[in-house]
């Protein structure tokens, strides 16, 4: 209760620093607040230098990250088997530039799963970059918009429609946009599991170091038995 709170979002870096280096020197224990993932475009690196610097010492402590927050929010996998087995993590170029090879174009031909932070407020740009590479106007799409929190909203739609749907919403800051097969709302109904394909990991025809698959036999050769305990169980 006799905590002193101080807000970031006015400070610059030299600022923010210098009352937390200031407050350690003073005996006191101070809790940065990150605000987004600290580990994902979350300007904590220039903190650690200046920090380090001073010969203060820290800690971060990690915290859900908002692109697994916003999965479970969806009640979705962002891998899908027999379908995207890659995630990636980015978001348009803005200030910093881009590095060769990682522009959304580039990126989109790959077909992942993507998940696009701090490009909300050019949903109609990003939308024509994913369309350059291996998605269609029919790809999922979903946008969360403060995930996690009492006012959370979830827009669903395509890349065709996701834009107007969006502007509609009145969403501007604070979200983020998820884009590939494995956002399908449908991927779970009864009717549509047919045609999606299932991990191995639970399958009764599969052995793993854990578990044999129904019917395995002691007797067969080495090469059949389940992997060394130092293996990796694939789904």
């Amino acid at each position: 209760p006799d905590a002193q709170v101080v807000g970031s979002k006015t400070l610059t870096l030299d600022e923010m620093t210098d009352l937390m280096i200031r407050a350690v020197g003073d005996g006191k224990t101070v809790a940065r607040i990150q605000s987004g993932d600290p580990s994902i475009y979350g300007a904590v690196l220039e903190q650690m230098r200046v920090l380090d610097a001073a010969g203060v010492d820290f800690e971060i402590v990690p915290g859900v990250s908002s692109a697994f927050a916003a999965a479970a929010a969806l009640n979705t996998e962002l891998t899908v088997p027999g379908g995207a087995q890659t995630v990636i993590f980015t978001r348009l170029e803005g200030r910093v530039a881009m590095p060769e090879g990682e522009k959304m174009a580039d990126l989109a031909r790959h077909g992942a799963t993507l998940v696009i932070f701090l490009s909300i407020t050019r949903i109609n740009g990003l939308v024509r970059q994913l369309l350059e590479g291996a998605y269609t106007d029919e790809t999922p799409v979903a946008v969360v918009y403060r995930v996690g929190w009492p006012d959370e909203q979830i827009i669903r739609g395509t890349l065709a429609d996701i834009g107007p749907k969006v502007k509609e919403a009145g969403i501007t800051l604070q979200a983020l946009v998820l884009v590939g097969e494995a956002l399908d709302p449908n991927i779970c109904r009864p009717e549509e599991v047919a045609a999606v394909a299932s991990s191995h990991l639970y399958s009764d025809d599969y052995t793993h170091i854990y578990r044999k698959a129904k019917g395995f036999e002691r007797g067969r050769s080495a090469a059949a038995d389940p992997p060394a305990a130092e293996s990796v169980t694939e789904c």
